[in-house]
Parts: C-alpha cells; structure tokens; sequence
C-alpha cells in the first residue's frame, strides 16, 4: 500500500515539477492569479510579472495558474461599445482614465485600443479552465493571448472566433467543441470564483506560494521582492 502511494506521489506533477528545481538548485514559486480578462491591470501586472520571471529566471523555477474574477458579474453577453460603457460608468472621469491606461501601456510597449466591444468575458474564463487541463503553460501563453487581443486589436473577449483563434495559436486543442456547450467548465468557474475571488475586493491578485500576496499592477522589482519572500514560505 506504501508503494502505491509513494507512486501516485512521485508522478504528481507538481511534485515533479519541484523535483526539478530542487535538482537545478532553483527554489520553486507557484504563483495563483486572480484576473479578469476585460481588466487592463491585470494585463499590465502579467506584462511586469513576465519581466521579473525573466530577471529571476536563474533563481527560481515557476508555476503559474490563472483563476477567473469578474468585474461586471452582469455584463451583456451580446457585447456594448467599450468607450460608451466606461463613459457610462466613470462620467467625466473616464477619459482622463483612458488617457493614463494609454501612458501605462506605452511604457509597456502597446498600444492602447478602445475600439470595439466589452462585455461578459465569462466564456475566456471557462476557456482558460480548458486550456489549464491542458497544461498550465497553455492557459499562461492563453492568457497572453486574450489580453493582447482585447486591449491592443480591439477584439470582443465575448467572440466566439476570437476564443478560437487565441486558443489554437497557443496550441489548445478542442476550443471550438468545448465552447459550444455553454455548461461545459461553468461549473468549476464558478468553483473557482467561489473559491479564489469570494475574499478578494480587486484584480489582479497574486498568491505565491499559497501564502504571500500581492495586488495591483506591481512594478517587476515589486515581484523579485515577492519572489524572495515567497520562496522561503511552504504552499
């Protein structure tokens, strides 16, 4: 009975994963995220995460999973112009809000894009569920994809064509299937939400190492900090 535990234990991928980076002489941090894909704090934070790892990336092995938050639980699923619904919500404050997110992402090097549409992005939420089953890899690089797509080339993150299409460019295999069905990953979305979003005011939200966390679109020195304190905290 022993050995049958101690090898559902060693085939474990995180397991696995830690392994490694023990053998590397890497510390390992997993990091939870909380986000919303209509939320440009949330691409801005990925965005200065991304550099941290980078800058990290001779220090520490990491694993990053994506967990859904909905800003606007109500938002239609047909889809409302993006400028006429942030003018409706923030009044005479929304452009000036517009004109700082644009700032932002050029010092990112993006282009900040308000055309189009905005609206339920419950569907990217149950799509990165899907892509995570695929490996967490896939639901990162997804993520990526959403973001770029809705905050810099004005797509709808409600369009079905468009899900597809950031789905097989990250090599996610049955997108198309998966959302046919409106029920398929509803139910552990909301699980997620439930779970991960019922204690948070805000997005994004980052726990590492299952302890130490952080919000807001933190700059990348803000993350190696974290990382420093995290990696010596058992999730």
């Amino acid at each position: 009975m022993l050995s049958l535990n101690l090898r559902k234990f060693l085939i474990s991928p995180r397991f696995l994963h830690r392994l490694m980076a023990t053998n590397s002489g890497k510390k390992f941090i997993r990091i939870d995220i909380s986000s919303d894909t209509v939320c440009p704090w949330c691409f801005v934070g990925k965005r200065n995460l991304d550099k941290a790892i980078a800058l990290t990336s001779d220090q520490y092995d990491f694993e990053i999973k994506w967990h859904p938050f909905l800003l606007n639980p109500s938002a239609p699923k047909e889809g409302i112009n993006k400028k006429d619904y942030y003018r409706n919500k923030f009044g005479s404050r929304s452009e000036q809000m517009m004109s700082r997110m644009s700032e932002v992402f050029k010092g990112l090097g993006l282009e900040y894009n308000m055309s189009g549409l905005t609206g339920s992005s419950l569907d990217s939420h149950r799509l990165l569920f899907f892509a995570g089953q695929q490996g967490l890899d896939k639901q990162n690089n997804l993520a990526e994809e959403l973001f770029l797509g809705y905050f810099t080339q004005g797509r709808y993150i409600g369009d079905r064509e468009f899900l597809i299409e950031a789905a097989r460019k990250v090599g996610i295999e049955g997108a198309a299937d998966f959302l046919e069905d409106p029920n398929n990953g509803l139910k552990e979305v909301n699980e997620e939400l439930q779970q991960h979003s019922s204690n948070i005011s805000g997005v994004p939200h980052f726990v590492l190492n299952g302890k130490y966390q952080l919000s807001g679109g933190q700059p990348p020195e803000s993350f190696i900090q974290a990382f420093q304190a995290a990696s010596n905290v058992t999730a």
